[in-house]
């Protein structure tokens, strides 16, 4: 099987080379910390098996969350510490999607841009929400940004896991219906106005078209069950890489052959790219620096914990209780066993890494 890493290996440097100009510092990090991942670069332990007479060596992760390698294990950890958050209460996911004509001031903006799009999807709904005719209450939200399409084309969305109900301003929660939260064409006209506006607070908003201020915008919502069966349904958008190593079919005449499930049908699809070209379209997934993809707002945002609280202890009396308990995952034992006979391991040495390229 061909690794996200090996296509690094075999072709990074030229890529690098070739472009320097508009190559960022994360882009670069992200590449040498895939390359890097479980290596000796990153230094690790050896271990003996007494059983068999065997050494296993075991190398560090990057920790990169860009790394097809370091990601698998994050989901189960993420949804138990969303235990403390869950409501017994039906759920939404509702996706915002920029339009195209504003991906490239996006891509060249990503900082900037995300935030924004974060921070008026986010006004839009709580705002929308407040109206008696739907909710009348305000909502929990935790959003997470997503950048790709399963081709790896760039198409900046935010999914939203939103409460099915609220609290109004007596402190009463009010319930939505189980297959209604809001009507997504008042709520893209009230997002769209939410980022032109905050847009033009800054230069980049002179820069766009007119029209794009009178098009519609693509919103979407759907129930999605109880917050167990919800956060579950979340944790793969927040933890999913770009691409998986399994995607990757072959590396040939410096072509990349990956497959993909086409949206619209369910298909399995093949995609054959020039390595740099493969490389570019994983490159513009990588976030800035620090940023943070997973943001919580309304009951769920830190500042209204005690609003939270009481909207947990108000649904808690009321017959109908749909939230399960997320199932914990199977306890992680410290013995480690020997891939060839199931014997228990002994550390052996502690590997420093290794400089495998110059500082």
């Amino acid at each position: 099987m061909v690794e996200l890493a090996e296509i690094f290996r075999l072709h990074g440097a030229a890529y690098q080379a070739q472009f320097a100009a508009g190559l960022l510092p994360s882009h670069r990090r992200a590449m040498q910390d895939i390359e890097d991942c479980r290596t000796a670069a990153r230094g690790g332990h050896l271990y003996f098996c007494q059983q068999c007479q065997t050494e296993r060596y075991s190398y560090h992760s990057c920790k990169n969350r860009h790394c097809p390698k370091c990601q698998n294990e994050q989901a189960n950890l993420w949804l138990q510490s969303q235990q403390q958050l869950l409501l017994p209460t039906h759920y939404f996911l509702v996706t915002f999607t920029l339009p195209a004509a504003l991906r490239p001031l996006a891509r060249q903006n990503q900082q900037l841009v995300y935030n924004l799009l974060f921070r008026a999807a986010a006004a839009a709904l709580l705002k929308l929400a407040q109206d008696p005719r739907f909710v009348g209450g305000l909502l929990g939200m935790v959003g997470v940004l997503h950048t790709w399409t399963r081709a790896l084309h760039y198409h900046p969305h935010i999914h939203f896991l939103v409460t099915g109900g609220g609290l109004n301003k007596a402190g009463a929660w009010k319930a939505a219906r189980p297959d209604f939260l809001v009507p997504v064409k008042a709520l893209s006209r009230i997002f769209r106005a939410q980022f032109r506006d905050r847009l033009k607070a800054t230069p980049l908003f002179s820069t766009l078209p007119a029209h794009l201020w009178r098009q519609d915008w693509v919103v979407h919502s759907k129930p999605v069950g109880s917050g167990a069966a919800a956060c579950k349904y979340l944790a793969p958008y927040i933890f999913r890489v770009a691409i998986s190593n399994n995607r990757i079919l072959k590396l040939e005449a410096d072509k990349v052959t990956f497959k993909y499930r086409e949206s619209a049908t369910g298909k399995s699809k093949r995609a054959i790219l020039s390595v740099f070209e493969f490389i570019r379209r994983f490159l513009q997934h990588v976030l800035p620096a620090r940023f943070v993809k997973v943001r919580y707002y309304g009951l769920l945002s830190p500042a209204n914990r005690q609003l939270l609280a009481r909207a947990r202890r108000l649904l808690a009396k009321l017959p109908i209780r749909l939230t399960a308990a997320i199932t914990a995952p199977a306890p992680v034992t410290n013995t480690l066993l020997c891939p060839h006979c199931g014997g228990p391991l002994s550390l052996r040495a502690t590997l420093k890494p290794l400089l495998l390229r110059p500082p």
